[in-house]
């Protein structure tokens, strides 16, 4: 064994020696290269909500383009590697276990559902892995905090609050029912319809629930032909909501339908149509159409430059304005790029104007926007509707 003397001049020269060595060695991050970094996107590429993660990739992707054209976040480039969990969690678990240790990925970005969504909380949680910018308005991934997690839209909670408040005050409703997917998104969409009507001494007075991943309706559509109430709810992706809204019309059922921004939009309206004249939907990004907005304007021509042929629809937005919030994160972290710095940074932003959006972050806050917008269905076309 060397004495203490030999052992001192041993540390003292691997300190010397660690000294010399680039910074670029001693800031190495798992994901992080000296001419690009490495995000891994797990979300649905197939089955009954692929559109969703489809409009999520056009609009990051869109982005992601522009900047690296421009020679990337300093001095790296955004590669983005996508993978299909087709909306089940189980799919979820492994390919997000597989981005991080297989493909090594600096951060996770665009998810998209509340029940793949909750599937990654540990995995994310455990590892220190970031993940920003999640399709889905869960307040299991805002309350409490998880500090990995970062999210852009507003919540359920949110978009519930905007739907009661509109049926109540412009429709004179008094009773509301709820149907939704039996997973934690429709039982998030339900808790958030409950504390909105709570606040007004209302309860819900009829559910129905479907499977997720399934266009089985009946049974839950019955529950809301028994009650008829005066507005329903919906929770759900395009094509069971599609299936929902065409077999209520078709019975008769006469209550106001309304479902959060999740549904996407553009499937559905494009699934229903005209039969779809009158169902309010809550949105969690300025409309689209609405080039007033600076955002709307870049986002617009973004995607029209890099995915000829697709045009800025609300999901593809969100995606677009997710990615504007990593792009700002990234930049603001610096050279010397760290998974814990990226955090810091992000939870730096406040009051960050986006061009015609503000977004805040901080550290007991990981939710940038809690804006809701309403549109109508209104002669097979989406529209505006003023609150």
């Amino acid at each position: 064994m060397p004495d203490k003397r030999l052992k001192r001049i041993l540390v003292g020269g691997l300190l010397a020696t660690t000294l010399l060595l680039p910074a670029t060695v001693l800031r190495a991050e798992v994901g992080v290269g000296d001419g690009e970094v490495l995000v891994g996107m797990v979300n649905a590429r197939s089955g009954p909500a692929a559109g969703l993660g489809q409009g999520m990739l056009v609009g990051a992707d869109s982005v992601f383009k522009e900047v690296n054209a421009a020679g990337g976040v300093n001095g790296r480039k955004i590669n983005l590697i996508v993978a299909d969990d087709g909306y089940e969690p189980d799919r979820t678990v492994d390919e997000t276990i597989a981005m991080i240790e297989k493909k090594q990925v600096f951060c996770l970005f665009g998810y998209v559902g509340t029940p793949t969504a909750n599937a990654a909380i540990p995995i994310v949680a455990e590892t220190k892995v970031p993940l920003v910018g999640l399709f889905t308005g869960a307040m299991t991934l805002r309350s409490p905090v998880t500090p990995e997690i970062v999210n852009i839209r507003a919540s359920y909670d949110d978009e519930a609050e905007a739907l009661v408040d509109y049926f109540i005050t412009r429709g004179n409703a008094k009773s509301f029912g709820v149907f939704y997917q039996d997973d934690g998104f429709g039982q998030a969409v339900l808790s958030g319809t409950e504390k909105a009507l709570k606040k007004r001494g209302l309860a819900v007075t009829a559910t129905g629930l479907f499977q997720r991943n399934t266009v089985a309706v009946k049974t839950g559509l019955s529950k809301m032909l028994e009650s008829r109430p005066d507005a329903i709810v919906m929770a759900g992706p395009y094509t069971p909501l599609a299936e929902f809204i065409k077999i209520a019309k078709t019975e008769g059922l006469k209550s106001r339908l309304a479902t959060v921004s999740f549904v996407g939009t553009d499937n559905l309206v494009g699934m229903v149509g005209a039969l779809g004249d009158g169902v309010v939907i809550s949105q969690v990004v300025p409309f689209p159409g609405d080039a007033s907005l600076p955002i709307t304007k870049s986002c617009g021509e973004l995607v029209g430059k890099h995915h000829p042929g697709e045009v800025l629809n609300f999901v593809s937005f969100e995606g677009c304005i997710t990615a504007k919030v990593l792009v700002e994160g990234l930049q603001a972290a610096g050279r010397e790029l760290r998974r814990e710095g990226l955090l810091r940074a992000l939870e730096q932003l406040s009051g960050r104007d986006l061009g015609g959006i503000t977004v805040t972050l901080g550290p007991g806050d990981h939710q940038a926007l809690d804006v809701v917008f309403l549109t109508e269905i209104r002669g097979g076309r989406i529209a505006k509707l003023e609150r």
